[in-house]
């Protein structure tokens, strides 16, 4: 269900929060109605789109957070809104999904993911921090993909953080850059006091600069997970995302933008 943070803004919170199981929201202004991140699977963006029908206003815009399909995957069901994103996420979305791979990264919904799966493409492509309405401005940011977006209400003091943000779930920075991400996340929580992730439940500071802890351990780690070290993350989900964030930290440090072998593992494709 759609859980009010303000009048006239929610947060869709699917928990507890599991790859492939991401959050949205939802801002209704004047003109109507943004969706900050559609989800991946029918099961989840099903009833989040009948909750949002029964705000019983038009869907103007959706705002996408990153191109990774846990975020993307629900766009066809708002067939009339823009969409908007990053340059990188149009460029992703214009291309065929590989559904084999999509099932492998998201095997709790892989039953859901048929080889038609089809996502609608990048309208409006966002390269410098805009004000979409009156309430809501999208600001670029870089740290899980080489370009992400988050949508803050400044007057309302809520960041729609999306994929730039994991609380209690260990993010994956296969395509990221973990030291860049850690510094952003400076940029981020001056945004506003109260953060709604892409996974996990709602925070704030405290949260996010857990985030950041963590990935600046996985750069520190050198290339070995095991050196890592204790800390919040000892309690988050998905641990096993810890080797390949530690990799692709290893791998970046080197001068290496390849994809982590431990990724392509994951996914069937080493």
């Amino acid at each position: 269900m759609l859980d009010q943070l303000l009048p006239g803004v929610h947060a869709w919170l699917q928990l507890p929060g599991a790859p492939g199981r991401a959050n949205a929201g939802v801002v209704v202004d004047d003109d109507g109605i943004t969706v900050i991140d559609t989800l991946l699977a029918p099961s989840q963006w099903g009833p989040f789109g009948d909750a949002v029908d029964a705000l019983r206003a038009p869907v103007r815009r959706v705002v996408l957070t990153s191109s990774n399909a846990e975020y993307t995957g629900g766009t066809t069901r708002f067939r009339l809104a823009a969409i908007y994103g990053r340059r990188q996420t149009s460029t992703h979305l214009d291309q065929p999904a590989d559904p084999e791979v999509l099932r492998r990264l998201y095997p709790d919904v892989a039953s859901e993911i048929d080889d038609e799966f089809r996502t609608r493409p990048v309208t409006h492509v966002v390269a410098a921090p805009v004000q979409l309405t009156p309430a809501l401005a999208a600001i670029p940011m870089t740290g899980q993909q080489a370009e992400n977006l988050v949508v803050v209400l400044p007057g309302a003091g809520v960041v729609f953080a999306g994929a730039m943000c994991s609380f209690g779930v260990t993010p994956l920075a296969h395509q990221g850059d973990p030291a860049a991400w850690a510094d952003a996340l400076d940029e981020l929580v001056e945004l506003a006091p109260i953060v709604v992730p892409g996974h996990g439940p709602i925070g704030g500071e405290e949260e996010v600069r857990a985030l950041q802890d963590y990935l600046r351990a996985c750069v520190a780690a050198d290339g070995d997970p095991d050196r890592i070290g204790r800390g919040p993350w000892d309690d988050w989900t998905a641990r096993y995302h810890d080797v390949i964030n530690v990799e692709r930290a290893a791998m970046l440090d080197r001068g290496d933008d390849g994809i982590p072998p431990s990724l392509l593992r994951l996914v069937g494709r080493a």
